[in-house]
């Protein structure tokens, strides 16, 4: 009896175990899928997600209002990427100020903080561009609510420290988020930047490329700049056949003697560019004697041939609509060419946009940015390149900037980035995106020289040359 009594206490024992396991089981909160997090925000859907070693990478559309002054007025569909690594990282927030690329890449802040990378395409590169398009809301202050749109969305997820950055025009455009929506991140860091305040004196750059490389290197390229424009007539027959063989028109600039012109005057400046002082070895030493195709093959690596054509064009409609509304665009002059060689000059912004498009310039535009980044930057780092012509015309910080830095990386061209500083400027700027970021070791943060990236270089998903495109836009 007395062992049955037993037997039968165990079993309830047993079973109130098993129950309150149970329960305890149940009331632990499952996991959420990172995915499932980002799906979860309303107005986000997933196109793709793709694969790589220690990350996820989905690439996402998220719904945006065309007008932010007033959002009833119809949405577009934005394209962005999230390299997701850990939401207990922080996270950098990056766009080139075009379009976004649909496979993993890793910018060098998120290198240098190993953390997660939001990237936005800019409004109206396509797809993301609303349909009618009404031009009009294509300006600086929709694009940074487009960025402050989709981080107010992610913040919940991504909860640590955000950085903003890009390069170029993207730079810019991190600089331009940051002039209107100041409290969203915890550092700026801005890559070859221009700032044209006043789009009536470009003089800076005239200065640059009469100093710039070598007196050598500078008389090869104009030479065979020079060269280029006394042999318009057959350069341009063979333009021609260039342009019939591949159904390139010329509705947009006018004309295929404009275009050709266009490509030859992008020549210089888009040498310094992409290129560094070494590859004036590639240039013709003695244009005079060199032959056309020599003349047509040095043109057409560095500046192009295709690219004013409608259809090289028709991508970029949206910055060249930018620069000549609001962003402003470089004019120089060429002192090595006879001026009778010479028929347009460097050309508009509206040259190179469809004429239905009505644009007008509002000067006030980067007047405002400038006067507020010398007055409010706070925690904002600009990098440049010595080499870039870019760079003639950078932002500048004045009296009312705090904890914020101007650096210029010897030699270096549009691809300038921090790994080119000089060694104790680099080890300065390692250490403040790590301050920032909120992720800088106790040992740096004793000592800022012993900053360095957190995370591993990885030469597929690290982008550290510059992109090559066209010349003349940033």
């Amino acid at each position: 009896m007395r062992k049955a009594l037993r037997w039968l206490l165990a079993l309830v024992v047993l079973i109130g175990s098993a129950g309150t396991a149970g329960a305890a089981t149940a009331a632990e909160p499952k996991a959420v899928d990172i995915k499932d997090r980002l799906l979860s925000v309303p107005g986000m859907s997933l196109i793709e997600e793709k694969p790589y070693t220690g990350y996820r990478f989905f690439v996402l559309n998220y719904t945006q209002p065309v007008d932010h002054r007033r959002p009833s007025k119809g949405t577009f569909q934005q394209r962005i990427t999230v390299l997701h690594k850990d939401v207990s990282r922080p996270t950098v927030f990056y766009t080139g100020g075009y379009n976004v690329s649909t496979n993993p890449s890793r910018r060098e802040p998120t290198q240098i903080v190993d953390g997660n990378q939001v990237s936005m395409e800019y409004r109206y590169f396509t797809p993301s561009r609303p349909q009618p398009a009404d031009w009009s809301k294509l300006d600086i202050w929709q694009a940074a609510s487009d960025q402050h749109r989709i981080f107010e969305a992610l913040k919940p997820i991504y909860s640590k420290n955000w950085i903003s950055t890009g390069g170029s025009k993207g730079g810019m455009t991190a600089t331009y988020y940051e002039r209107f929506y100041p409290r969203d991140m915890d550092g700026v860091v801005a890559y070859v930047a221009p700032n044209d305040v006043v789009n009536r004196e470009d003089s800076a750059y005239d200065r640059f490329f009469a100093r710039v490389g070598t007196e050598e290197c500078r008389a090869r390229l104009n030479g065979v700049q020079r060269e280029a424009l006394v042999r318009r007539a057959p350069l341009k027959e063979k333009y021609e056949a260039y342009a019939a063989e591949n159904g390139y028109t010329f509705d947009t600039i006018g004309s295929l003697d404009r275009a050709y012109e266009a490509v030859v005057l992008d020549y210089v400046w888009g040498f310094w560019q992409y290129s560094t002082l070494k590859d004036c070895a590639d240039i013709p030493a003695d244009a005079k004697n060199a032959t056309d195709d020599e003349i047509w093959n040095s043109v057409d690596t560095i500046s192009g041939f295709s690219f004013y054509t409608d259809q090289g064009l028709a991508p970029y409609t949206p910055y060249y609509y930018q620069a000549g509304t609001q962003l402003g665009a470089p004019t120089i002059h060429f002192p090595h060419i006879e001026r009778k060689y010479i028929r347009y000059g460097y050309q508009p912004p509206r040259n190179f946009v469809p004429r239905d498009i009505d644009m007008r310039f509002q000067p006030w535009a980067m007047r405002d940015v400038d006067n507020w980044v010398k007055r409010n930057a706070r925690q904002m780092l600009f990098v440049y390149g010595e080499n870039d012509p870019w760079g003639a015309e950078p932002f500048r910080l004045g009296h009312g900037a705090r904890d914020s830095y101007v650096l210029t990386a010897p030699g270096m061209n549009h691809g300038a980035n921090v790994a080119g500083l000089v060694p104790e400027e680099k080890a300065l700027a390692t250490a403040r995106i790590l301050d920032w970021a909120g992720v800088a070791p106790a040992a740096v943060q004793e000592n800022p020289s012993a900053a360095r990236p957190l995370a591993t270089f990885d030469a597929k998903l690290d982008k550290r040359d510059v992109q090559r495109e066209p010349a003349l836009r940033p």
